[in-house]
């Protein structure tokens, strides 16, 4: 066994080891998500309109399967836009 860095003290020694709040689940327990109401899917996209992950939104893997279904549900539907809007 090598001995330790000289640097080092202590053994438990982790520079990369992050701890982070967890988040809200915004969902609760609601196992239904509504494609027909844009306001509540545009909190799960960007200002570009992409859709984003689960390690932002908080959402479980189930529900975030759903979020992404009804956001291309309701981008179809042009209730939710595609892009965002050029404001060039």
């Amino acid at each position: 066994m090598n001995p330790p860095h000289p640097m080092q003290t202590g053994g438990s020694f982790k520079p990369n080891k992050r701890t982070g709040k967890k988040k809200n689940n915004p969902l609760k327990k609601s196992r239904v998500v509504d494609y027909l109401d844009p306001k509540f899917l545009s909190r799960f996209t960007n200002d570009q309109g992409k859709i984003l992950p689960r390690r932002i939104t908080g959402a479980n893997a189930f529900q975030q399967r759903e979020l992404a279904r009804a956001i291309k549900y309701s981008r179809h539907l042009a209730l939710v836009p595609f892009v965002a809007q050029d404001t060039a």
